[in-house]
Order: C-alpha cells, then sequence, then structure tokens
C-alpha cells in the first residue's frame, strides 16, 4: 500500500512538474556521476552499477523526444577514466561496445531519426569501440531528428588546445592569418560536425563541478547547471524535469534584467529621441514574455 501511494505520489508531482515546464532547452549535456557509489552502497560491483545506469541513459532519450531537447550530449567516458583499474576499464568498453550497436539498430533510434556521434580523443580508444562508433556513425548518418553525442575519451582542455594547435599550424603554413581566427574557425576546428551551444548542464551524484565538460560550448553561452543528488542510475523523469525548470528561471531572470538596462538606457534619452524610444520599449516587449514597466521614458 505504501509503495502504491509513493508511486501516485511521484506521477501526481511529475505531471504538476511538466505543466510548469514551458518549452525546453535546445541542447542538455549529462555528467552522469555515481555509477560506482550507486553500485557500492547496494553491496554490488562497480559494473553492475554501469549496468543500472546505462538503463538510465536510455530512458533519457525518451524524456529529451518527450519534452523537444534537440541535442544531448553524454559524457560516458573522460580522458581522466583511463586512470582507473584495467578491469574497470574493460567492463566500461565493453558496455560502451555493446550500446553503441543497440542504439545503432534499434528501431526507435531509425524512426526518430536520431543522430549518433562520438566526440572526443576516440584514437585512445580500444578498436571495438572504435568499430562501434564508426558502426553507429554509418547507420545514423545524415539524421536530423535528434542528435546523441557521447562523449568518449574527452577532455574539454585536450580539445581546445587540439583546435589552437590546429589553427598555429594553418598561421604557420599561410592558409590563415591572425586575422582570420574568429570563433567560426575555432567552432569548425573542434568537431568535424556541428555540436550546439550547451543550454543546460545536469551533474549527478551530488558533486557541484562541471569536470572540464564542453568548456567551449557551455562557458560560450554561458549556460545553466544544475546539480543534483541522486546518483545515475536514480536519475528520474523528476529531476530532469527540476533541471529544466532551473534553466528555465535562470533564462527569465536574464531576460528581465537585459530588459530592464535597456528601459533605463531608453530612459536616459533626450526628449528628441522620445519617439524612438517608444518603438524600441514597444520591440522589446513583443519578443520577450516578461513584463516590462509601464512608464514612460524622462523628458
Amino acid at each position: 500500500m505504501r509503495d502504491w501511494l509513493r508511486r501516485r505520489v511521484r506521477a501526481g508531482y511529475e505531471r504538476l512538474l511538466s505543466r510548469e515546464v514551458d518549452g525546453a532547452p535546445e541542447h542538455v549535456a549529462v555528467i552522469q556521476d555515481g555509477n560506482r557509489r550507486y553500485a557500492r552502497e547496494r553491496g554490488d560491483e562497480a559494473t553492475d552499477g554501469y549496468q543500472a545506469g546505462a538503463r538510465t541513459t536510455e530512458e533519457m532519450l525518451d524524456w529529451c523526444a518527450d519534452l523537444g531537447v534537440e541535442e544531448l550530449t553524454l559524457y560516458a567516458f573522460s580522458t581522466e577514466n583511463f586512470e582507473r583499474p584495467e578491469e574497470q576499464q574493460e567492463h566500461l568498453f565493453d558496455l560502451l561496445t555493446e550500446k553503441l550497436h543497440e542504439f545503432a539498430d534499434a528501431d526507435r533510434v531509425h524512426d526518430r531519426r536520431v543522430r549518433v556521434r562520438a566526440i572526443g580523443e576516440t584514437d585512445r580508444l580500444p578498436p571495438r569501440v572504435r568499430d562501434a562508433i564508426a558502426y553507429a556513425d554509418r547507420r545514423t548518418r545524415g539524421y536530423d531528428g535528434f542528435t546523441l553525442n557521447v562523449a568518449l575519451a574527452y577532455g574539454g582542455r585536450a580539445e581546445l588546445l587540439g583546435a589552437a594547435r590546429d589553427v598555429a599550424r594553418s598561421v604557420q603554413s599561410g592558409d590563415l592569418t591572425p586575422d582570420d581566427v574568429t570563433v567560426d574557425e575555432i567552432q569548425e576546428r573542434l568537431h568535424p560536425d556541428r555540436v550546439r551551444d550547451v543550454d543546460l548542464i545536469i551533474r549527478t551524484g551530488g558533486d557541484e563541478r562541471t569536470s572540464n565538460f564542453l568548456p567551449w560550448h557551455a562557458n560560450g553561452s554561458e549556460a545553466a547547471v544544475y546539480f543534483c543528488a541522486p546518483y545515475w542510475p536514480e536519475f528520474s523523469k523528476i529531476d530532469f524535469l527540476r533541471g529544466i525548470r532551473t534553466y528555465q528561471a535562470r533564462e527569465k531572470s536574464w531576460q528581465r534584467a537585459r530588459l530592464e538596462r535597456a528601459v533605463a538606457l531608453v530612459r536616459a534619452f533626450g526628449s528628441a529621441e522620445l519617439d524612438d524610444a517608444r518603438a524600441i520599449i514597444d520591440r522589446l516587449r513583443a519578443r520577450h514574455t516578461v513584463d516590462l514597466p509601464d512608464e514612460e521614458p524622462a523628458d
């Protein structure tokens, strides 16, 4: 009876959160932390925690589809993970190989036109993982319904360093001048296929740090960050909705701050610019959903 009541309460709360969420971020990035701690607290092996986390990953794809998220990046294996015991690494490599093949062959992936691709220093991975990456790439190449990035052998600093070295070589060879080095030029060297700027980073497991994850795409867009306590295998749709609610609250706060600064600037105009000032405020009101003060600009 108690479990039934708990499920009913959670279902009701999930519906409430769903109604509170208005739209969704385009690109969500997730640091899937806590798999080993989840297993350890249950007296299981670390490998059991990774298996449980893989099931959450599959559910996450469905939640993104339900809410309209267009791109999801999962931090599956960092460059620091190479320092873990070899047995753990080998299990992770086996699991990644299995899941990449499963995703590449899944009907729902093809029905939703999901593009599956890997980002990171994938040449450092074992041949079986690289083969699985290539297989998923071939099977989903050209799809544009949803993008799933799997960060493998990934480190943000290494990514930026590689792009910087590539630019330096191009300048040295004469293919670029220093003035040619733009944001787009760096972006093209980070990934062969474009990765959207990150709107929301979620980290599970209780730690409040972003761990060298997508620094160019997250810091450049000043992404919202949602830290939560559940380990990745325990992460639920309710937790995901809370993260999106945090993102939307941050966006509305920023939107209001920007508009209030714009109004203050408009009010500083002299009387000769009064008509232009009114027109600017009207355009701002039309573009944004937050309320602006109704006072006229000062004469």
